[in-house]
């Protein structure tokens, strides 16, 4: 099993993360979700820059944070893994478009 290393920044309008990969680059993303899928957590990251940035691709990850220490990432290994994430992804999804519309019909009150 690999894990990417991950450095977390909380200090601008959203949270990001440097991703080190496998290959030995680094690539920042927005975190868009942390979201739970059958027994795990998992997080949905939108690269800033490159090639998948370009392609709107989104870097999914089961998340876990044990005893206050720096979360953690790890590869999604089975594609039943896979499948159960990007469905619940995709809820996650039709959810925020949801509450984009609330707030926006607040807004014009």
């Amino acid at each position: 099993m690999s894990n990417d290393n991950a450095d977390f920044n909380n200090n601008s309008e959203y949270s990001t993360v440097t991703l080190s990969l496998d290959d030995g680059s680094e690539v920042e993303c927005a975190v868009i979700r942390i979201f739970p899928a059958g027994n795990n957590d998992y997080i949905a990251l939108l690269p800033l820059s490159g090639e998948d940035a370009e392609n709107d691709e989104v870097y999914l990850y089961r998340y876990s944070v044990k005893d206050g220490e720096e979360p953690v990432l790890e590869n999604i290994e089975t594609d039943e893994e896979y499948e159960l994430v990007a469905d619940a992804f995709d809820e996650e999804l039709d959810a925020m478009e949801y509450e984009e519309l609330y707030e926006e019909e607040d807004n014009q009150e």
